[in-house]
């Protein structure tokens, strides 16, 4: 046992503690081991990115789980790795070589390919190093990254196979398309952003020249690939005109009038152009009326040949020059100011078009149906459980997934074009002919796979599929996924689908879904907010157990995160009293010796007090807490237990009622308190671990008793600590929270008379029962010294003239705490002081009453607020009730 510095410096500790845990293999998990396996595989960050506020709360949680079941007696595999990220990875290269004024098609695939490893090689393990500051404890030795060749060798083994089941095809198909990149982009890498536009109002021509159609859209340059215009059947106004035609305006084409009963025939004019190539549900309308589809874009978002006299310009200069030759024809009839719900592609920040390309798709109905059955039977369990309806609907009506991407940094997909015969070899390795027509002139495509496509395979290619390995066995399935809902579809669909078809069972059996992180008043984090929270700064700032803590206190599953710095702030300080605490402890522990018996030993039952037995028990208490709330992913109320203990029964109360003790010269006494101090602080380190790992095992590793190292200690448990606990009553603890309740009545009543801490006060307590007086006289001492008391008389009530009074009720005990106060505050300024409060209290009360008693405000406002003022309310009244009985008493 040794003594620390006055003050906890997370830095120094952090930094020293983690490189120790990691020397001594403590992250390691076995592939074979007699203790229960538990495996969380980490959702992999992108190998581009840094470790952003989000990635921090999904860590914290992740490792908060894996700490826990490690110290439980698991065999625990924290699996890391991260993603290629192809488009991210690409666009970062891409900007760099931009900087030399270098295209990758200047330099071209192969030496473009070797800038991105050369970059990866340089960066790719930064997110790594930020992991370590807040604590991971991965088994580091198992990492992976999505373009491992063990990984790309899973890849490629999915992609043939599916291929050969007919469930991999290539189509022509509308897709989300980045002009800018060139390519394909996923549902995810589209940001929605309000944009002020317009709709307009376009004149269509019938095709004799009798009448018109008017059409609305916020899109006119699309209009140019229009191939029909659409009623719907049953409206009366246009019954007549369903099969006749309509010419393009500014095209002159010839388009029909279709039915289909899409169309709102009560919104707008109740006729929608329809441009099957340009917009999703056109494109399912063109499907089903078998309409020609026109593209007008090229791969760069120009308008192409099909364009006519708009060729080769932007759609915002097309969309100016349509909009002009449709006001000189007189075929515009107006134009309404309309904001828009656009999306924009996250990384070029360009506007998405939809796009008909050829892409690869894979066929999702088979697969979808099994990964629906194992959510419906509860073989997989997603929490919080509302979303399990969300996952359900969206398998329901899930579509094909467009897995391609035009990029060259990725999976490259496995397929080979024959430019004799025409038809495609896909291979697991590169094929010396072609298998239909035996020729040797083959061609690889170039397109590359997205990037979900591997990471559906996560839970099983990371643990060595397709071999059979030892790794697989143990840990496959896992236990838990633990990831934001933003890519429940995206991602953990994906991976049911996949992990179901090739490996036969769930890759897990429950996924713990948790929200966003916003700012404190609720808005999302963006740059343009200026609101974002870099985590490594309050690492910096606070400490990383701080951080962590600040998480797990105020998660709750399924619900989005409201960061506050302040809050993480009130954490360090959370900190700094454990660590002060101990600091206190560790001093009153220096002639302590330290029995052979360890975390057994027990104190002498002659030597036990009501004191020890109280913090015995509320000990208890929190390990049973702790452990309910963990074992039901209750982060919050994991935290909060622990809080509870830690802050206000052994540091506020328990480290107080043992001073005159440890101070005293009763070395029987002393002993007793030394063992129940340590043995104490060694569970409360080790309860701790799983929350504020670096402060924990710094402060551990300075107790009396301990093992090799609270990473890999015993998790306490009432089972495990059944002996120890046993020590404890619950009369004992009762009778301590008495006397604590009466000392911190004496105390508020000091501090709302302004009642200097140094003065000796004479006090009265009036119990209502005989155990309670029993109780009291036990006690007594305790209670004048920390109440700082000159004189105290345990009896009757007496005269509360010019009393200061507080009812303490605690189980079956009730008595009145009563303290005279002529002598000790001027009585007429009391009085003032009590009437002025009183006065503007009741103002107070008033207006929210009269608030909460209008209907509207009920009906309206958010239910929390609506709750917190009925709760504001109700206090009010106590408040206003008990300093009308204060000033009776003061008057009389």
């Amino acid at each position: 046992m040794s003594q620390i510095s006055d003050r906890y410096n997370p830095e120094e500790v952090e930094a020293r503690t983690y490189s120790w845990w990691e020397e001594n293999g403590y992250f390691k998990s076995q592939d074979r081991s007699t203790k229960p396996p538990f495996c969380i595989i980490l959702p992999p960050p992108n190998v581009t990115g840094f470790l952003h506020i989000g990635h921090a709360l999904d860590h914290t949680i992740q490792d908060c789980m894996i700490r826990w079941k490690r110290m439980s007696g698991f065999n625990a595999l924290w699996l890391p790795g991260t993603d290629h990220a192809g488009i991210a990875t690409q666009n970062v290269v891409e900007k760099e070589l931009k900087k030399e004024n270098v295209t990758r098609q200047d330099l071209g695939r192969e030496k473009f390919l070797e800038k991105v490893w050369a970059w990866k090689n340089q960066y790719g393990d930064r997110i790594y190093k930020q992991m370590r500051r807040l604590g991971d404890s991965c088994d580091w030795e198992r990492s992976r990254f999505t373009l491992d060749e063990d990984v790309s060798k899973a890849v490629r083994k999915v992609f043939v196979s599916l291929y050969k089941k007919g469930w991999i095809y290539r189509g022509q198909k509308l897709v989300n398309w980045s002009g800018p990149l060139e390519t394909a982009i996923s549902d995810l890498e589209v940001e929605h952003r309000q944009v002020k536009g317009s709709i307009w109002h376009i004149k269509y021509p019938l095709e004799d020249g009798s009448d018109f159609l008017v059409v609305a859209t916020t899109r006119p340059e699309t209009l140019l690939g229009d191939t029909a215009v659409c009623v719907h059947p049953e409206d009366e106004r246009y019954k007549s005109l369903i099969g006749k035609s309509v010419l393009l305006p500014l095209m002159n084409r010839k388009i029909p009038i279709i039915a289909d009963t899409y169309v709102d025939k009560d919104f707008g004019s109740g006729v929608v152009k329809i441009t099957p190539a340009h917009d999703f549900n056109d494109y399912k309308i063109g499907k089903t009326h078998n309409l020609p589809f026109i593209n007008i874009l090229t791969k760069q978002c120009r308008l192409n040949e099909n364009a006519g006299p708009y060729k080769n310009l932007s759609v915002q200069e097309a969309r100016k020059r349509i909009l002009e030759d449709l006001k000189k024809q007189n075929l515009l009839e107006k134009e309404e100011p309309h904001t828009l719900n656009v999306g924009h592609c996250s990384r070029s920040g360009a506007v998405v078009e939809p796009f008909l390309s050829e892409q690869w798709f894979v066929k999702t109905e088979q697969l979808s149906v099994p990964a629906k059955r194992v959510v419906e039977s509860g073989t997989t369990k997603i929490e919080p459980e509302s979303w399990t309806k969300v996952y359900l609907h969206w398998m329901n009506i899930i579509e094909d997934w467009c897995i391609s991407r035009q990029l060259w940094w990725g999976h490259r997909i496995p397929a080979w074009y024959c430019q004799d015969c025409k038809l495609i070899t896909v291979s697991e390795t590169t094929p010396h002919e072609c298998e239909h027509c035996k020729s040797k002139n083959l061609n690889q495509e170039e397109d590359v796979l997205d990037t979900w496509f591997s990471s559906a395979l996560w839970p099983f290619s990371t643990l060595g599929w397709p071999n059979e390995t030892e790794s697989l066995k143990t840990f496959y399935p896992t236990n838990v996924l633990v990831t934001g809902h933003d890519i429940l579809f995206f991602w953990v669909a994906r991976m049911m689908m996949m992990g179901l078809e090739f490996m036969r069972d769930v890759p897990f059996r429950k996924v713990y879904l948790h929200g966003i992180v916003r700012d404190s008043q609720g808005r999302k984090m963006s740059k343009s907010l200026g609101n974002s929270v870099d985590p490594v700064e309050m690492i910096e700032k606070y400490g990383a157990d701080a951080l962590r803590f600040s998480f797990l206190a105020h998660i709750h599953s399924g619900k989005d995160f409201k960061f506050s710095e302040q809050r993480t702030e009130g954490y360090r300080n959370f900190m700094n009293k454990i660590w002060n605490a101990t600091r206190f402890a560790l001093g009153a522990l220096q002639d302590f010796e330290v029995p052979k018996e360890g975390t057994k030993a027990l104190p002498n039952k002659a030597n036990i007090s009501v004191f020890y037995q109280w913090i015995i028990r509320k000990l208890a208490l929190a390990e049973s807490a702790v452990e309910e709330a963990l074992e039901q992913d209750r982060f919050s109320d994991a935290s909060s237990a622990l809080y509870s203990f830690v802050w206000y029964e052994l540091c506020d109360w328990y480290i107080e009622f043992i001073k005159p003790v440890i101070n005293g010269t009763h070395q029987e006494d002393r002993k007793a308190t030394q063992l129940v101090l340590a043995q104490v602080l060694n569970r409360t380190m080790r309860l701790l671990h799983p929350f504020a790992p670096f402060i924990s095992e710094e402060l551990y590793q300075k107790l009396p008793i301990k093992n090799q190292a609270c990473i890999v200690d015993q998790y306490p448990n009432v089972r495990l600590d059944r002996e120890f606990l046993a020590v404890a009553t619950d009369a004992a603890a009762l009778e301590v929270d008495v006397v604590k309740e009466v000392v911190s009545a004496i105390r508020n009543i000091r501090g709302e008379n302004r009642i200097s801490p140094a003065v000796k006060i004479n006090v009265r307590l009036s119990p209502l029962d005989g155990e309670t007086q029993k109780l009291l006289g036990n006690n007594r001492q305790a209670i004048m010294t920390m109440g700082r008391i000159e004189d105290m008389v345990i009896g009757e009530e007496g005269s509360l003239s010019k009393c200061a009074v507080s009812s303490v009720s605690v189980g079956p005990s009730q008595l009145k705490v009563i303290i005279p106060l002529n002598g000790l505050v001027d009585i007429e300024e009391e009085v003032k002081r009590l009437e002025k409060n009183i006065e503007k209290l009741g103002k107070e009360t008033a207006a929210l009453s009269g608030r909460l008693s209008n209907e509207n405000f009920v009906k309206n406002a958010a239910e929390d607020v609506v709750e917190t003022d009925r709760k504001t309310l109700e206090l009010g009244k106590n408040q206003l009730a008990s300093m009308q009985e204060a000033l009776l008493r003061l008057r009389s």
